[in-house]
């Protein structure tokens, strides 16, 4: 994208006193028009005008609420930290509506990348973990992430089928036999990662184009195209790829115009013969949200769900990451984590390398007892949540009585005792207080449930027996 593209440099006069200032910002362009690439650019990026200077601040200025909020949260970290390089000086931009007499974009008549003399600056996104695999032929791509291949994915039973029909896209896109194919499941179970490890490895060959995308992404750049009136530009470099990759397909969920555009996109490349990988959090069936035609398009492929992960995969994840580490993390670690945490294998990552940093940081062993102390936070959030229902319904069948009891003013012996006991496990093992607990037992005042968990107490100190039984109900509870 090209920042104000215009030959007439009367423009510069307002900055004929700041020199400096505006050759700062061609050369913060250059390197924003490399990294993000000419067609992201010039949709984003062309309208920003270079504000004032207070202080350590400088103001940026774009015409609409609209294109503010979207460089804010797309490219604001990243506008800040080249003007900080840039210069030192410099330690927050701010982005605002342009108002009338504001003023305009400079004009630049060439912004093809960065000065050959800069340096790439040291950002996370040059790191060489983080650093895109290779560019595509389509601008309209997300950068691939290099570490996300098909040698750091871990192969086990519930994700074994989206594996194999991923890896035979990659290996022979124009002739797998089922177009789409769409691969769903939950949050953090490696559904991006495969469609990252499709790019790379199609990208690795080198004859084929690919487009990668979230579906926010083909959203937001639809929007731009329409606002630019560069639809066709848009159309025109989707459907001349061979592979369309759509990331998280359920964003689409009630945006009929972006649908629309995304169907016949859709079919021109399946008409083709071209391949299209769709991802979504649910299956094409109960996308209740898209078009009948397109649900009913998607479905039509090979449709691949990658289930929720069992615990001899946890540990298969866990013990590659380890030693990719270099990091002793002893087995009983490894199976704590993989008990602990069991629905979200990117937040089971996230915890690994919490404790290999924090190993390597202070120098010292992992133990559980620092995977304890240091991961405090998440093992509380993956604590199950036990509810008073649920402890109602289990100390009822454990004394043989039945659940009306609970909240019944009966006062047998047989039924207030389990019903005490009760009310003792929901204040353990509940956050809820005391009044919330007693309408929870027939509307009881909370002084009847404070006497019954001291009544509880007593009773467990001085009777063992009756002690097992309440802690054998807790296990169950916990379990």
């Amino acid at each position: 994208m090209t920042i104000g593209v215009d030959d007439d440099e009367s423009a510069f006069s307002r900055l004929e006193d700041n020199k400096g200032l505006a050759e700062s910002w061609l050369r913060i362009c250059g390197r924003l028009k490399g990294e993000v690439g000419e067609v992201e650019y010039r949709t984003w990026l062309t309208q920003i005008a270079l504000g004032p200077i207070d202080g350590d601040e400088i103001t940026l200025l774009l015409p609409t609420r609209f294109l503010r909020d979207w460089v804010r949260s797309q490219y604001g970290d990243r506008l800040n930290e080249l003007w900080h390089n840039e210069i030192p000086s410099i330690r927050r931009v701010e982005l605002q509506v342009a108002r009338p007499g504001d003023p305009a974009p400079l004009p630049v008549t060439e912004v093809a990348a960065a000065p050959a003399s800069a340096a790439p600056l040291p950002t996370e996104d040059n790191s060489p973990a983080s650093r895109p695999v290779a560019e595509v032929r389509s601008d309209l791509v997300t950068a691939l992430d290099s570490r996300f291949t098909f040698d750091t994915f871990v192969v086990g039973k519930p994700n074994e089928f989206a594996y194999a029909c991923a890896r035979r896209v990659a290996e022979k896109p124009s002739s797998v036999g089922f177009n789409p194919l769409f691969l769903y499941g939950g949050v953090g179970l490696g559904k991006t990662h495969l469609m990252h490890a499709i790019g790379a490895e199609l990208v690795k060959s080198g004859n084929v184009s690919v487009a990668y995308m979230s579906a926010e992404k083909f959203m937001y750049r639809f929007i731009a195209a329409i606002r630019s009136q560069s639809t066709i530009e848009f159309k025109e470099q989707l459907r001349s790829v061979d592979v369309l990759m759509i990331d998280d397909l359920q964003f689409l969920i009630g945006k009929d115009n972006t649908q629309e555009e995304f169907f016949h996109t859709f079919n021109a490349l399946v008409d083709a013969g071209r391949q299209i990988v769709v991802s979504a959090d649910k299956s094409p069936s109960d996308l209740s949200g898209l078009e009948d035609r397109l649900r009913t398009r998607l479905g039509c492929g090979m449709v691949a769900d990658i289930h929720a992960t069992t615990f001899e995969l946890r540990i298969s994840i866990l013990e590659a990451k380890a030693a990719a580490s270099g990091v002793v993390v002893p087995a009983k670690v490894l199976e704590f984590l993989a008990h602990k945490i069991t629905s979200n294998v990117r937040e089971l990552e996230g915890a690994l390398n919490r404790l290999i940093a924090h190993a390597n940081l202070f120098g010292r062993p992992v133990t559980l007892e620092a995977t304890q102390d240091v991961l405090h936070d998440i093992l509380k959030a993956h604590d199950r949540r036990v509810t008073i229902e649920e402890i109602q319904k289990k100390v009822a069948e454990h004394w043989n009585i039945r659940l009306t009891d609970m909240s019944s003013a009966r006062r047998a012996r047989n039924v207030a005792r389990p019903r005490q006991v009760a009310m003792y496990l929901a204040k353990q093992l509940t956050s809820r207080s005391l009044p919330e607990i007693g309408r929870k037992f027939g509307n009881r005042d909370h002084t009847t449930v404070m006497h019954a968990v001291n009544r509880v107490t007593e009773l467990m100190e001085r009777d063992a027996a009756f002690a097992e039984d309440v802690e054998l109900m807790r296990r169950m509870l916990e379990s």
